[in-house]
């Protein structure tokens, strides 16, 4: 099936401990969204089906998750590379796969995804983006031990004030997302498994 051809379809098997709706008793908007997104990828990402559960919480979070890709002073694959540590640290399955196929096409590098998951401090990466995934993992991990020197840190590997804000903030919200998708049992979808390689 061709990106231009795929219809939307929630899968009953996106996540395992809460039902999924049927996409025909969405409102409008989540399925224009759904729409959207399945036209873009050429399949209905899991989280779509998995979050229309609950459809005001289902808005919230990708409006959020727009701002934070489209309102940013990061690259999208250092966006990226920030959701797949944070998601290897906590070992949220979902987003490591999901992500994990992002960081392969943003970056256009067929082995950093699995770097990243395994152990970023590994990873064929620069030194500006070890800095950046020590503090995204300390705020992860660690997150009263954030300390000004961290910020400073971030400064001197190049990152500007907005830039900080944005790494904490894509920070933030993934860890909220890794444990919903823990809590939820979602999964991630097969074609995931195979994007950019």
């Amino acid at each position: 099936m061709s990106k231009t051809d795929a219809d939307p379809e929630l899968r009953d098997d996106a996540m395992d401990r809460f039902p999924v709706p049927d996409y025909e008793d969405l409102s409008e908007d989540l399925q224009e969204r759904i729409a959207e997104e399945t036209e873009r990828a050429g399949f209905t990402p899991n989280v779509f089906s998995a979050l229309a559960y609950k459809p005001s919480h289902f808005r919230a979070f990708f409006e959020y998750h727009d701002a934070l890709v489209e309102d940013t002073a990061l690259e999208r694959e250092e966006i990226e590379m920030i959701v797949v540590a944070v998601s290897g640290v906590n070992h949220c399955y979902y987003c490591n796969v999901a992500h994990g196929a992002l960081v392969r096409i943003y970056a256009d590098d067929p082995l950093l995804a699995d770097q990243l998951v395994a152990n970023y401090r590994t990873a064929d990466i620069n030194d500006t983006h070890r800095t950046m995934l020590d503090v995204a993992v300390k705020l992860t991990e660690r997150p009263t031990e954030v300390e000004a020197e961290d910020l400073e840190a971030l400064r001197e590997a190049g990152f500007s004030e907005e830039a900080l804000w944005d790494i904490a903030s894509v920070t933030a919200f993934y860890n909220l997302s890794n444990r919903l998708a823990m809590f939820a049992g979602m999964r991630p979808n097969d074609e995931f498994h195979t994007l950019g390689r």
